[in-house]
């Protein structure tokens, strides 16, 4: 009888061997197996494009701060606005970078001869006392002196004037001159057009609120924080075509004028 009980185990093992060969047969015509790969293989490829989507999205926001930079500092950074002010842009705001006696001496230096007659009637007598109220109103606000000083030599020709604006208005950066001989904004005195000239331009150097009470007429019509750094303020030059003046470099011609009053 063993012969016989060997023989059926003998069977039975060849049959659980066909039942296995047949039932991994059923699966794979039935695309179970198959299925479950590609199930798994989907979640990889989605994580995948999800990834690469992420990365495809910041390379292209960088190229369009880039592309604003260009405008603005001739392509010297690629790196997006934030960090200009590293790559030499000139920050309106800030600890002013020269003595009230270098902003004498600057001036002395055109070789103009101060006018002062018509400044006396506003309360600067000298060319010394007005460098004084630039260097106190510029550091109430916290403006660099020598950007609001600057700018004025500019627009106004080392205080020659010559424009719209006559030197009795005690405007000197051209506030509401806008061309066509319309003479701009006028002031009781000399401080008081300075503190206008100082708030406008802390209003495009950021978005703060004034320390002292407002005498630009102009503030409000400014968009805040849209020209943090000197050069930005030519719309010409500025990423959002926003700023100061419309003339080719205008904020770059001011920031060669603070380099030379640094020199002097």
């Amino acid at each position: 009888m063993n012969w016989k009980n060997d023989r059926i185990k003998r069977y039975m093992e060849i049959g659980m061997a066909v039942l296995i060969v047949l039932t991994l047969g059923l699966a794979g015509a039935t695309g179970v197996l198959s299925t479950r790969a590609e199930e798994n293989g989907g979640v990889s490829e989605e994580r995948t494009e999800s990834s690469e989507g992420s990365a495809g999205e910041e390379p292209a926001d960088e190229d369009l701060s880039g592309a604003g930079d260009s405008e603005s500092d001739g392509g010297a950074s690629e790196s997006g606005i934030s960090e200009v002010s590293a790559d030499g842009q000139y920050p309106i705001m800030g600890e002013s970078s020269v003595t009230v006696q270098e902003m004498v001496d600057y001036f002395n230096s055109s070789g103009e001869e101060y006018p002062a007659e018509e400044l006396s009637a506003g309360g600067a007598d000298s060319i010394e006392t007005f460098c004084q109220m630039y260097y106190d109103e510029a550091e109430a606000e916290g403006v660099r002196a020598e950007v609001a000083f600057a700018q004025t030599m500019k627009e106004t020709g080392f205080l020659q004037y010559g424009g719209d604006a006559s030197i009795e208005q005690f405007n000197f950066a051209g506030l509401g001159t806008t061309g066509g001989g319309v003479p701009g904004n006028s002031y009781p005195d000399v401080r008081t057009g300075i503190r206008a000239q100082i708030q406008h331009l802390k209003a495009y150097a950021t978005t703060d609120s004034l320390e002292q009470e407002c005498v630009d007429e102009r503030y409000e019509y400014v968009k805040k924080g849209s020209a943090p750094y000197v050069e930005w303020l030519g719309q010409q030059e500025n990423p959002d075509g926003t700023g100061w003046a419309t003339a080719d470099n205008y904020g770059y011609d001011i920031v060669g004028m603070i380099e030379d009053m640094q020199e002097d």
